[in-house]
């Protein structure tokens, strides 16, 4: 080999080791934060925390996560299948409310906020009926 295809060749090794560590650190990052989706019946991996508190109701549930800083909720359809209206909306006291809705077939959500020493309150719902919080994890 000559030098410069030595270089090249070294370059090139470096560069894809470059792209692998970001590669993993990226999963690692995106598996601490969210959590790994398996399926519906592992809904713990879907937001980051404890579970804090369920609102059930006729079409499904509102489920409410907390960790050290944040709150996260889901609304989640009590018979996942067919894609119908859905939304969850949390917000922490002062601040603005943060949404997500639309079409899905099994759940709305996961919506994340800074809740650091804050109060929530959690709504949701599934084709039309739903249920809320008031202020909670004070």
């Amino acid at each position: 080999m000559t030098r410069g295809t030595e270089r090249h060749a070294w370059g090139a090794r470096q560069r894809l080791r470059r792209r692998f560590l970001v590669l993993s650190l990226a999963t690692a990052f995106a598996l601490v934060l969210g959590g790994a989706v398996a399926d519906s019946a592992d809904a713990a991996s879907v937001c980051a925390g404890r579970p804090k508190k369920t609102v059930k109701f006729p079409t499904g549930e509102l489920r409410v996560y907390k960790s050290r800083a944040y709150a996260c909720a889901t609304a989640v359809a009590a018979k996942p299948g067919k894609r119908r209206p859905m939304s969850v909306t949390i917000q922490p006291r002062g601040a603005h409310p943060v949404t997500d809705s639309g079409r899905y077939t099994e759940r709305a959500g996961p919506v994340t906020v800074h809740a650091l020493n804050r109060c929530v309150r959690v709504s949701g719902s599934v084709e039309g009926k739903g249920g809320r919080t008031s202020w909670i994890l004070c």
